[in-house]
């Protein structure tokens, strides 16, 4: 999905709003799969290493609606959400964000990308309705026979 350089971030692909911008829903028939929605019924946040420029190179990949819908989309779980068993068993809040993500600046973008995990839901083609299932923060994109 994203290449990322080795230690500048944890690395679960369950990276909700990241993998949000860059899946698609190809079944057969299918003209609009983009933006998958998001259902998530478990969320996590946990802090991962801040690397800027990293960030700064992901700016002109993104794309900002479906950003802004994939926070719509998991903002209404909670306003805090659990720590990874790694971390403190303590809940951590979601951080605020901003208004305009185009105008964020590096470290809000980071959270919005990096920190926010699906751990269990479901991803939803907006053309289709078809549920791509998320389980222990990975998405299932496979498709079945008939929807090739």
């Amino acid at each position: 999905l994203i290449s990322t350089p080795p230690n500048s971030l944890n690395q679960d692909i369950g990276h909700a709003t990241t993998n949000n911008n860059f899946l698609r829903s190809t079944v057969k028939g299918t003209e609009k799969g983009y933006p998958l929605h998001i259902v998530a019924t478990s969320v996590e946040y946990e802090e991962s290493p801040y690397d800027p420029e990293f960030i700064e190179s992901l700016r002109p990949k993104i794309d900002y609606m479906a950003l802004c819908q994939a926070v719509k989309d998991i903002s209404s779980l909670s306003a805090t959400v659990p720590q990874s068993s790694s971390s403190s068993s303590n809940p951590q809040p979601l951080p605020e964000l901003p208004e305009e993500l185009r105008d964020c600046d590096a470290a809000a973008l980071h959270t919005m990308l990096l920190d926010v995990h699906v751990i269990e839901g479901d991803l939803v083609c907006p053309d289709t309705g078809r549920k791509f299932p998320v389980k222990e923060g990975i998405p299932n994109m496979i498709l079945h026979e008939d929807e090739l």
